[in-house]
């Protein structure tokens, strides 16, 4: 196939979480539909890993020249914005931007102080915000109506369903999904869209202990019609459809790319919560003690 009839040829996407499972695979996904990437994530041996990872995937025809690495934290505005500017002047302009980094841990509200609940909403939604607001002016240098920019934001089935246990990540993703609607419609004058997928339970690094405990994996799959867990590919491919141009009359939309969980309910995380603090503070978080106050 020639090069020139990638539907992505010309266009540069700036990834933030770039070391992560799904980072990785929306940048397989671009690069191999045409883009040139730039991956931002803090510790660069991860990074090159990716990046030998995704040349080994690749075509033939890819050479390393197209993917940029960047070893800083994406929550810092400082090196967020320094490696945004770098990544236009290598690659002369910046089409999509694709916010990855995110996350959140089992922990009972009663386990919550203001310090762990604040970095839930600072892990999910500010690292967002910031790839938004230093990506915009550059991305609206070249973004016309008929040639859209484009944000991506990974958002979690979180968003919708009710998930006892994971009360800072459930604020965080509801949060970030009212943020990609205001973000939608204020940059649209600039012809940029904003849109998210809402993953379910995926295989990532973060994961995969679930992923090794059969009854733990299966109380998960039970909750969803299609019988699987999430593998990374699958979220990266809708990530790959609201950046390219089969995508563009739509914006301000999370699209739930979980199997049908939320036609059901969450699993019950109960056993987990036991396993990881132990059955004393389980016990006294039923009871309306938080352990925390001893």
């Amino acid at each position: 196939m020639n090069k020139h009839t990638f539907p992505l040829t010309g266009k540069h996407a700036f990834i933030t979480g770039g070391s992560g499972g799904i980072g990785g695979a929306c940048a397989q996904s671009l690069l191999n539909d045409g883009a040139s990437i730039s991956l931002i994530a803090r510790n660069q041996q991860k990074l090159e890993q990716v990046k030998a990872t995704l040349l080994a995937n690749a075509d033939s025809s890819v050479n390393e020249s197209r993917i940029a690495l960047y070893a800083a934290d994406a929550r810092d505005k400082h090196s967020l914005s320094t490696a945004l500017e770098q990544s236009v002047t290598q690659f002369g302009r910046l089409d999509i931007a694709i916010a990855t980094v995110g996350g959140g841990a089992i922990r009972p509200l009663l386990l919550h102080d203001e310090a762990s609940f604040a970095e839930e909403l600072s892990f999910n939604i500010l690292s967002t915000f910031l790839l938004v607001r230093y990506a915009t002016p550059l991305m609206a240098r070249t973004a016309t109506q008929d040639d859209t920019g484009s944000i991506v934001c990974i958002s979690s089935d979180a968003a919708k369903l009710v998930f006892p246990w994971l009360s800072g990540y459930t604020t965080a993703k509801s949060g970030l999904e009212g943020f990609v609607k205001a973000a939608a419609e204020e940059l649209s004058g600039l012809n940029i869209r904003v849109n998210a997928v809402r993953p379910g339970l995926t295989r990532t690094e973060a994961t995969q202990s679930i992923f090794d405990n059969a009854e733990v994996k299966a109380s998960f799959a039970d909750e969803k019609p299609l019988r699987r867990l999430g593998e990374p590919e699958d979220i990266a491919a809708g990530v790959r459809y609201l950046a390219g141009p089969e995508s563009s009359w739509v914006t301000g939309q999370s699209f739930a790319i979980e199997g049908g969980n939320e036609l059901r309910k969450a699993p019950d995380m109960s056993a987990m919560v036991r396993q990881i603090y132990g059955e004393e503070a389980y016990q006294q978080v039923l009871s309306g003690v938080s352990p925390l106050d001893d």
